[in-house]
């Protein structure tokens, strides 16, 4: 099912790339025209790139793994941080720190680090140190929280990557090649797209062109994460069933242990008295008939 239209990238401007003295030649696929100097992105070949990237990330989101976005460019990342966000999903929208993914256990340190500073602020150590100590932490957390942003509650490595101008990002792209890590991304005509898994060709200056890809691809991020609900809900209706009637299910031993008790009870008992005395009775007679 198609996610978006020829005339909603057309109105968006994603068709325009870079000029064409910046080009990168392994975009030539994807380029449809060149015009003033300019080239343009074949916007069929994009609708295309992102209805395939919104269906496989939907996947991951539906499988309960985390999707990391990355954009530090001024332009996109208040875009990112305000839809992301929706989607509870980690971002990093200021200096990708080197090593954040190759070098992971560092990084969680560093959010250690934070969480034992937020500490001290819950439990009142903090209010009992001097006031230089209270500066220096103070810059340090707000260092940390700049770096490590929402990526702060990511206690593993994501399952993807988003990223935003694969030129700049340059570095979050190599990480995540020798990690692995599926890459989605906006990839403009001055980029080189092979290294991308989900390649999405389009302008990614413009920030109607970023907002618009974005709102798809969180949109489909949210179906996959109510899906995911729904199934959950789905499963736990029907072990709620099977328990209610394995709960209803006569027990055949118990009820058979409870007749065989009862047939007990009901046998009448024999008067072992009246055959002892039967016996005597003819026993005596006996001796009778011997006597006479």
């Amino acid at each position: 099912m198609s996610r978006t239209n020829f005339n909603e990238l057309l109105d968006a401007g994603v068709h325009f790339g870079h000029l064409k003295r910046k080009w990168n030649p392994a975009m030539a696929p994807y380029i449809f025209m060149e015009r003033n100097g300019i080239h343009i992105i074949d916007l069929q070949k994009t609708e295309a790139k992102l209805n395939e990237a919104c269906n496989a990330i939907k996947q991951i989101a539906k499988s309960g793994r985390k999707i990391l976005f990355v954009a530090t460019k001024k332009q996109a990342k208040d875009i990112v941080a305000e839809k992301v966000a929706s989607t509870k999903m980690p971002y990093v929208t200021e200096r990708w720190p080197g090593g954040m993914l190759t070098n992971f256990p560092t990084i969680r340190r560093a959010v250690k680090k934070m969480s034992s500073i937020d500490k001290m602020a819950v439990d009142g150590t903090f209010n009992n140190l001097a006031k230089r100590e209270k500066l220096q932490i103070t810059r340090q957390r707000a260092k940390l929280e700049k770096m490590l942003g929402s990526i702060a509650d990511m206690t593993r490595l994501p399952a993807a990557m988003f990223i935003i101008d694969v030129s700049k990002e340059h570095i979050a792209v190599r990480e995540g090649k020798r990690l692995n890590i599926p890459l989605f991304a906006i990839v403009d005509t001055n980029s080189d797209p092979s290294p991308i898994d989900f390649p999405i060709p389009a302008n990614d200056d413009a920030s109607k062109s970023i907002s618009l890809i974005l709102d798809k691809i969180t949109d489909a991020i949210k179906e996959g994460l109510e899906e995911r609900k729904l199934e959950k809900d789905k499963e736990g209706t029907s072990k709620d069933r099977k328990g209610d009637s394995k709960n209803s299910r006569p027990d055949f031993k118990k009820t058979r242990a409870r007749k065989s008790k009862q047939e007990e009870i009901d046998e009448p008992e024999v008067d072992e008295t009246e055959d002892i005395e039967d016996e005597d009775i003819t026993a005596n007679a006996d001796i009778e008939e011997v006597e006479e």
